[in-house]
Parts: C-alpha cells; structure tokens; sequence
C-alpha cells in the first residue's frame, strides 16, 4: 500500500490487489517505529495517523528471573520519541484512503492473485481471480509481490528463501485492561517462560512464547494451563485470566526466520516478507517492509515513468535494503539463541545474569543503553527518507 501511494503520487499508473474485502485481521504486526512515523509526516499524513486509534509506548519494563528494570526509550534523535502501536487495519486504511486520492491509484478489493504472466522469461503482469469469480489478467511493467511470508507470486516464480529456524512461536491473545494497570510495554521472562504485555488501552495484548512446534501439545493440556501460567508470571493479571475461556480465543504465529538470495527476476520484485519474513523479537517488521517500499519507489518511479523497468533497477533496489535487512535478522537470530532458546528451554540459569543486575543498580547506564535500544530498534540501521516527489 504504501509502495502504490508513492508510485501514484509519481504519477505512475498502479494497482494493488488485495484478496480480501477489508483489511481486518486480528494479531496482524502493528508496532510502528519512530522511523516510519518520519515517513509519515513526510507524506504529510502525520495528522490523519493522530486521528485513528494508537498507543505511544516510551519505555519498556521487562522482569528477568524476579528482577525488574525499565528501559528509556524517550531520548532518540527526531520529533517522535516513542513507538507507536496502531491497529494494522487502521494504519492500512489510512495509506489506502490518501492513495485513492491519486488519479493513477486503484485498490481493487476481494481480489486473489492466482500466479505470474510471462512472455518469454519476462514477468509481464499477473492472473487473478476478481471480486466476481472469474478469472482474469492485468498485464503490467513491473509486478511486485507484497504478499508476505506465504508469497503465492514467490511460490510460484520457483523462489525458495534460505530459513535460520527459530525456537520459538507465539501464542496471541486478549486480556482486559485496567485504569490502575501499569501503561506501556512490559515483558517477564522466567526459566521456561516468557511473556509480554503490550497496552493497547482496553485490553492487553498478550505474547505468550511457546517452544517451536509445541502448539498442539501445550493444547492438550487444557486452557485451565495457560490461565495458571500467565496468573504466575503476572499476578496482576490474575484476576481476569479466565476472560480467555477457550483455544479459540488464542491464536498461532508461527514465528519464522528467512531471506531470498535473490529478492527479483525479470518484472518482478519481491519486497517484505515475502522477500524476508522477520521475527516478532524487535516488533520491527512492518518497518523494514515499509522501508522497502521507500527504497523501491524512489529507486523505480523514473524507470516506470519511462516505460522500462530492468533487472539492474531491480537489483539496485536489494542492494539499497540488504545491509538493513542482514543487519536486524542477525541481531534477531543472537536474541534467539541466546535470550529466547534459553527461556523456553527451562534449562538456563535461575538467576538474575550479573550483568542486568549491575545494569539495574546503575541509572546512568540503564539511561545509555535506552538509548542505544531505542535508536536501535525506533530507528533502525540506513532508514529511508521521503522522495522529494512523494513529500505534500
């Protein structure tokens, strides 16, 4: 969506197509960083983004083996010193409503991408099954495939990313919220537990981490099982563990690792997930796929403009987002190994490493490394900036 705003507002004839009718998905990724809240003000869509619903979240408190400590993340450069938390319906609606006010924008809705059209090697467009049933084509200069992590475009180009495995995946679910409940972000990591809390107003959005593979058996046991372990982990949810009555109020992520080699072919680009499918460690995925996005419409308005896209525009493209990419899937694989893998094991140290508890017992260097960890995450590594043709 954002990839077809921007290329609109170059004046480039483009359409997304989007498989379902609206964009209402529960537990879909919707932690959005102080980078792309730049961006955001850059297209001058920084007072719509007031006006839907979101939480800013400026520190996080974690509690590691029963001790706490709280990370400042309110100090990083630029105008927005938080993170943002916004329903991923809403922010898209958002990018949808300020496209279609471009005259070479269109959205088309209930819309199923069925596979690429080729001429000769050449991606040339694409088949699809339309919001009434029949099956048709849109030829195109230059396709690309937004569509995550299950990519039906990448699938079927023959495109098989190399994966890094994961220890974990994610069980999600809601629980009530209180007035007199802490705000923010909290996380409590225990030997063979780990869980966090992310305050989204009325009700706590719960990540509860489960060992890879586990789901169907830590089902087995009975939802009275997850009620008791959250009620441990955080006594002051205690009191409203059994809102979630059944599995079917939790759902699965099935948390995974991976990258393309080779994120293009001739007229087609892969970008997001689907070039790169991130871990939730960081809450930075829609981030980088946005700044994808960034990078490929300022990279590729000119050629499209110009009728021609070629494999070095697109080649230019994964050169300008790698580094990034590399950069955070490494950091992300280090908190697997060595924070995740420990804690869902059961089989790490019972207390607290030494070095949080120095860390804990030093306010100066508590406020340093929220710092670091704010930029870090908030920001990100070679963010993207706003083409000129893009900014309102």
């Amino acid at each position: 969506m954002m990839l077809g705003l921007m290329l609109a507002r170059a004046g480039v004839r483009v359409t997304v197509m989007e498989k379902h009718a609206d964009f209402l998905r529960d537990f879909r990724g919707d932690t959005v960083h102080a980078s792309t809240l730049r961006l955001l003000d850059e297209l001058g869509l920084g007072p719509r983004f007031q006006h839907i619903p979101h939480r800013l979240i400026d520190s996080l408190r974690l509690q590691v083996r029963g001790t706490a400590v709280e990370f400042d993340i309110s100090r990083i450069p630029g105008p927005h010193k938080h993170i943002a938390l916004v329903p991923q319906w809403d922010f898209l609606e958002l990018l949808a409503g300020a496209a279609a006010e471009e005259p070479t924008f269109t959205l088309m809705r209930n819309t199923e991408v069925l596979g690429p059209l080729r001429t000769g090697r050449r991606v040339t467009g694409v088949t699809y099954r339309g919001a009434d049933g029949q099956i048709a084509e849109m030829r195109a200069a230059l396709t690309v495939a937004c569509d995550g992590r299950g990519s039906t475009l990448r699938s079927a180009a023959g495109l098989t990313p190399r994966s890094f495995g994961a220890p974990m995946d994610v069980w999600w679910f809601r629980l009530p919220r209180s007035a007199e409940d802490p705000a923010g972000l909290a996380g409590v990591l225990e030997t063979g537990h780990m869980v966090a809390a992310i305050d989204r107003g009325d009700y706590f959005q719960i990540a509860y981490i489960i060992p890879k593979g586990a789901d169907a058996q830590l089902r087995a046991e009975g939802i009275g099982s997850l009620q008791r372990r959250i009620a441990g982990l955080v006594p002051w949810l205690a009191d409203r563990v059994d809102s979630v009555t059944s599995f079917d109020d939790v759902k699965l992520l099935d948390v995974q690792l991976n990258r393309l080699r080779k994120w293009f072919e001739d007229g087609l680009l892969l970008i997001g997930d689907a070039a790169h499918a991130m871990s939730p460690v960081g809450g930075v995925g829609i981030n980088l796929a946005i700044a994808d996005a960034v990078a490929a419409a300022g990279m590729l308005a000119g050629p499209l403009r110009a009728g021609q896209v070629s494999t070095r525009d697109l080649a230019l493209v994964q050169a300008r987002r790698w580094v990034p990419t590399v950069l955070v899937q490494s950091a992300q694989r280090v908190a697997h190994d060595r924070v995740v893998a420990v804690a869902v094991s059961g089989t790490g140290p019972t207390q607290t490493p030494a070095a949080l508890r120095y860390l804990n017992s030093s306010p100066l260097l508590r406020g340093i490394v929220g710092r670091v960890f704010g930029y870090a995450v908030a920001i990100g590594p070679f963010p993207q900036r706003t083409p000129a043709f893009a900014r309102r």
